[in-house]
């Protein structure tokens, strides 16, 4: 009787945790423009992960910053807990980011020089662990913002001349 090999088990791929997206900033992809992005982790307190489930979260106003070397984010809105009692959050305090020491010090070395910020771009659950997607950034002036709005509609136009195109 010949020896049966054991059944190889197929990896599947996407096996990694689950993306859910809670927030995202397109105020800042238009108003920056993006030079590269980090991927971060928040220090949160009970509610605000609560309140984060219920998607109760705006990132439109906030902006990052390193101090004593650590980065924070402040200025991002998590709305107060519905079920919360007492122990509720404040809805826009500053919390901390968690990155590597590395990433920590290309950034401060970076904003050091002239015209560059930390903007928060998205915000999302990676499983069950809370991530936000932080960009160094350079401000745009008036006129690139309108080139920028010209473009996207220059190309809107050609999809639209091409989709009838092909419908003839």
């Amino acid at each position: 009787m010949a020896a049966t090999k054991p059944a190889k088990k197929k990896q599947q791929q996407g096996d990694g945790p689950k993306k859910t997206l809670i927030a995202s900033n397109k105020k800042a992809r238009h108003d920056y423009h993006i030079d590269d992005t980090f991927e971060a982790g928040i220090v949160l307190t009970g509610t605000e992960v609560k309140s984060l489930r219920d998607r109760g979260a705006s990132l439109i106003d906030g902006f990052c910053y390193i101090e004593g070397g650590q980065m924070w984010m402040e200025g991002v809105h998590i709305a107060p807990y519905v079920k919360g009692t007492w122990t509720n959050h404040a809805a826009r305090r500053k919390r901390k980011l968690l990155l590597h020491r590395a990433e920590i010090d290309k950034l401060a070395g970076k904003i050091r020089e002239k015209g560059f910020t930390i903007v928060p771009l998205e915000m999302y659950f990676l499983g069950s662990h809370a991530k936000v997607v932080i960009a160094l950034a350079r401000g745009k002036k008036d006129w690139d913002k309108r080139q920028a709005l010209r473009e996207k509609q220059d190309l809107r136009e050609a999809q639209k001349a091409m989709r009838r195109r092909e419908l003839v």
